[in-house]
């Protein structure tokens, strides 16, 4: 008995190192670990990767070795954000800022207590004269009032150009979708009009380009034809100073009606054709033979 005993006591003793907690004891020595302490083990220890994390790189295999960074096989390259914005990026937005500045500045008749509310009345007047249902209304009561071919030609192609500048102007404020520089909510003219964002200014193209038509089309004194330009600048300034559009939007509005002109005038209808259509459109087209 005494014999069995002390070779169990033995066989103890051994398994001791088989515990968890010296179970690295039994473990052989690293690359790392012999190459640290043959240079003489001064320095401190770098610690290993965990396991789970040498097997999630191996399954990831070498295209990437961290998330964002690219691999050196000249695999794909990840989307990163650009921390310096390029010149024409800083350029825009600077000019964008000053022109939201400078548009709220000049927006002098917002409201009833700006510093241009004495003047509120006559500018929402002058911006009225270039409002869509404005213009349609006269040019259709024109040409029911209009005798003569010659006048019924000008006047059937002044709606054709009525026509496209309202649709041209909606489409391109339907796709930028600029809200004005005081975000105020459309009223029911501007529903009306198609009007209901910002840029370009439909006045403002309107203006011009109706001003130009007339002053082509028709023989006006020098006087008149002073006060035509000085009503197509007003018309579209007073949408900016009533708070509706942006310095911008006005000044892309003016090009807009210069090009919409143009059209109209590479595109124009005879007289033939103008009788035609006042026929189909007042429904008193003679019978086919």
């Amino acid at each position: 008995m005494p014999g069995s005993q002390t070779r169990s006591r033995a066989r103890d003793r051994n398994n001791v190192l088989n515990r968890p907690e010296f179970l690295s004891l039994n473990q052989p020595l690293s690359r790392e670990q012999g190459a640290g302490e043959g240079r003489g083990g001064g320095g401190p220890r770098r610690s290993s990767r965990p396991q789970s994390q040498q097997e999630d790189s191996g399954g990831r295999g070498p295209q990437e070795s961290s998330e964002g960074v690219p691999a050196a096989d000249g695999g794909p390259k990840e989307d990163c954000m650009q921390l310096n914005p390029s010149l024409r990026g800083i350029a825009m937005s600077s000019l964008l800022a000053i022109d939201i500045s400078l548009s709220r500045r000049l927006g002098v008749c917002v409201g009833t207590r700006g510093s241009g509310a004495p003047m509120r009345s006559m500018v929402t007047l002058l911006a009225l004269s270039g409002h869509a249902l404005t213009w349609f209304c006269g040019v259709l009561v024109c040409l029911w009032r209009s005798s003569t071919l010659a006048g019924q030609e000008v006047l059937v192609n002044l709606l054709l150009a009525l026509t496209l500048d309202l649709m041209t102007v909606a489409g391109v404020q339907k796709l930028f979708q600029r809200r004005g520089p005081w975000d105020f909510p459309p009223g029911f003219l501007d529903y009306v009009a198609m009007d209901t964002y910002s840029f370009p200014a439909a006045h403002a193209s309107r203006a011009v380009m109706v001003s130009k038509f007339l002053l082509t089309h028709l023989v006006l004194a020098v006087p008149l034809r002073i006060l035509l330009y000085l009503w197509a600048i007003l018309a579209g300034v007073s949408r900016v100073l009533l708070g509706k559009h942006h310095l911008s939007d006005v000044g892309c509005g003016f090009a807009l009606g210069f090009l919409h002109f143009s059209l109209v005038e590479s595109v124009w209808l005879d007289s033939d054709t103008c009788q035609t259509l006042i026929s189909i459109g007042t429904l008193s087209w003679p019978p086919l033979v």
